[in-house]
């Protein structure tokens, strides 16, 4: 069941629970920001929405953002994120690449990429330029960021948070995926300072298993990094 409800004039969030994704309208087209897990049918209730055109970007494609992929016959992606992808399962659609600085015009409304590599290696987020928003896929989160394997990297992930934070200036919220939303800017520095903690040893980890895979979990208090033992 995807609960659905306004942000504002042309901005919903669709959210299954634990998975939150999010649909953006212009004056000519409308943007679908993931697609959820469970859900299968994600492009069919953002044209329940709206009367225009309905594209999909993937901010990353963990399993919990792609649910709806095959619904799509082209899909914005950060290239970098085919490895993800294509390793999991042949989505169907085509890729068309988006990189980091790139803008998408829904007309009336410029969304910015940012790219955010570190938590997966295509990793992006997408500043709502006009309403002064972030859409920050996973890397920005008060929940679990996961961050073991060889798919991701903290050295990366906290070079991101610099850059992201640069950015500062231009937005005021921050719309994650998962957990609490809206979340402010200031989290982006807190999750660096935490994450370089981790890195230097500084806070102790747990042993825990995820999906299979040994790891260890860093409770930094603004989050929770699934990472390798540091260590």
């Amino acid at each position: 069941m995807v609960d659905i409800r306004n942000i504002d004039e042309g901005t919903w969030v669709l959210d299954e629970g634990g998975v939150r994704f999010f649909l953006l309208a212009g004056r000519e087209k409308a943007l679908l920001i993931d697609s959820g897990m469970e859900t299968r049918n994600a492009k069919e209730l953002a044209e329940s929405l709206t009367d225009l055109p309905v594209m999909l970007l993937n901010t990353h494609a963990d399993r919990d953002h792609i649910g709806s992929i095959a619904e799509f016959d082209r899909f914005y992606m950060d290239p970098a994120e085919c490895s993800n992808l294509f390793h999991s399962q042949d989505p169907g659609g085509e890729v068309v690449p988006v990189r980091d600085g790139d803008v998408l015009d829904l007309g009336d409304r410029l969304l910015r990429i940012i790219g955010l590599p570190g938590h997966t290696p295509g990793s992006i987020a997408v500043l709502d330029e006009n309403r002064r928003r972030l859409f920050s896929g996973d890397p920005i989160q008060t929940g679990t960021i996961f961050m073991f394997g060889v798919q991701r990297e903290m050295h990366a992930y906290m070079l991101s948070l610099q850059y992201l934070w640069g950015f500062r200036d231009l937005f005021d919220e921050i719309y994650p995926s998962h957990e609490t939303c809206p979340l402010k800017p200031e989290l982006i520095m807190t999750l660096y300072e935490a994450a370089g903690k981790v890195m230097a040893g500084e806070v102790r980890g747990r042993d825990v298993e995820v999906m299979g895979h040994p790891a260890a979990a860093y409770d930094v208090g603004a989050a929770v990094f699934l990472c390798d033992r540091v260590g």
